[in-house]
């Protein structure tokens, strides 16, 4: 039962989409953002981190940045490098890439609706990222990189993104890594109403990514009262998983590992790499050698949506009793690896000698997030990479 509402976005100019819209900084090593930001004065990571003028000025170097991007916003708005639209919408966003389509709503929601339980979560947060969030939104007012939320599929909602969409889109971006990003703004009174409504009546919505900026905008609530959502409904989320990396055994010998899994998993030799294609099926590539790895059926429960995940299984009978990773958020032992990585990338890491262990899983399901939501459940650190991923730019909410 979200409350949502239209919002007058901060788009880039139409002849300089190109030029303004980035990927987060995070897809970016810190020389290479750098870089781009340098060669061009209109790119959004100027609105990120930018190097401040004056290093020699009185204040902590975040207090620069922060006024460093006070000053960048002001000369992108008075430039129209970032234009403000002139009635109050909910958007649709339609994104393409790697052979994948994925539609949904852009809209801002209240963030009462997340702290008062309506917007359900299943991954904890860490306090220090909240607070880095929080002070970069609280003192910028930018809102540029939405929460990415799951509802079930809703044939209202269906219709009325199928009749903007058959239109011509009001942004109409060809990205550098191929993929193609458009934008429909929703402005009809009668269309914004049936939509509002059609969020108000669910029982129910789910974070599928995101969790730190949704924790962060909280964070600042009841002084700012929403936060961008993109709402995409469960069959067009697309879940990937995330793979581990192991550094070392714990000072265990090989022999002894491979005794110890066979405790709690029957285990086959594989003489290509295992890619899991259903649940509990768990690869691992060690000492040279794939194996399968299918847990034993008293090592789960079927009923405890946490406790049935893969994520769990790896993490309670292999990490941390095993090779004592007991906290894989804090532990240096670990490395996590999105579902983007190819598992030949994975392979070679081990055979170079950085890291000891490749684990490979199947990806949770829409519906396993909701379960463990539904149960106030926690999943695992690192248990999903969800598409999409958001440029930046594209759409922000500037509440300053």
């Amino acid at each position: 039962m979200p409350t949502i509402k239209p919002f007058c976005a901060l788009m880039p100019a139409d002849h300089l989409r190109t030029k303004v819209v980035t990927q987060s900084i995070e897809n970016y090593g810190p020389d290479e953002a750098k870089a781009i930001a340098d060669e061009n004065d209109c790119s959004f990571l100027h609105l990120i981190n930018p190097e401040p003028d004056h290093q020699f000025l009185r204040g902590s170097r975040q207090e620069l940045i922060f006024k460093k991007i006070a000053e960048n916003i002001e000369g992108f708005i008075e430039e129209g490098i970032l234009v403000k639209e002139a009635l109050p919408s909910i958007y649709i966003y339609k994104v393409t890439h790697d052979g994948l389509m994925q539609t949904g709503i852009w809209t801002l929601t209240q963030i009462s609706d997340y702290l008062e339980g309506r917007i359900k979560r299943h991954e904890s947060t860490v306090e220090k990222r909240e607070i880095l969030l929080r002070d970069y939104l609280q003192q910028t007012g930018l809102d540029a990189n939405p929460v990415l939320i799951t509802y079930p599929p809703n044939e209202t909602i269906d219709k009325i993104i199928e009749k903007y969409t058959n239109l011509d889109p009001r942004l109409d971006l060809k990205f550098t890594d191929g993929g193609k990003h458009q934008i429909w703004a929703i402005s009809n009174e009668q269309d914004l109403n049936i939509i509002m409504a059609e969020f108000t009546n669910m029982s129910a919505v789910y974070i599928a990514d995101g969790h730190h900026r949704a924790a962060s905008m909280a964070r600042m609530h009841p002084q700012v009262q929403h936060f961008t959502t993109v709402y995409m409904n469960t069959r067009e989320i697309k879940i990937l998983e995330f793979n581990r990396l192991v550094k070392d055994l714990d000072g265990l010998d090989a022999m002894t590992f491979i005794f110890a899994l066979s405790n709690s998993f029957l285990m086959e030799k594989s003489a290509v790499p295992v890619k899991p294609t259903k649940l509990h099926q768990i690869g691992m590539y060690f000492n040279g050698q794939w194996y399968l790895l299918c847990p034993k059926k008293e090592m789960y429960n079927e009923q405890d949506p946490v406790s049935v995940l893969d994520v769990s299984i790896l993490q309670n009978f292999i990490l941390s009793p095993i090779l004592k990773i007991r906290d894989p958020r804090t532990d240096p032992r670990i490395s996590f690896e999105g579902g983007r990585t190819p598992i030949a990338s994975l392979q070679n890491k081990v055979d170079n000698g950085a890291f000891a262990i490749a684990f490979t899983l199947f990806p949770p399901s829409a519906t396993q997030i909701i379960a463990v939501a539904d149960a106030n459940g926690i999943m695992p650190p690192k248990s999903t990479w969800v598409e999409p991923k958001f440029l930046v730019g594209l759409l922000t909410n500037y509440f300053n």
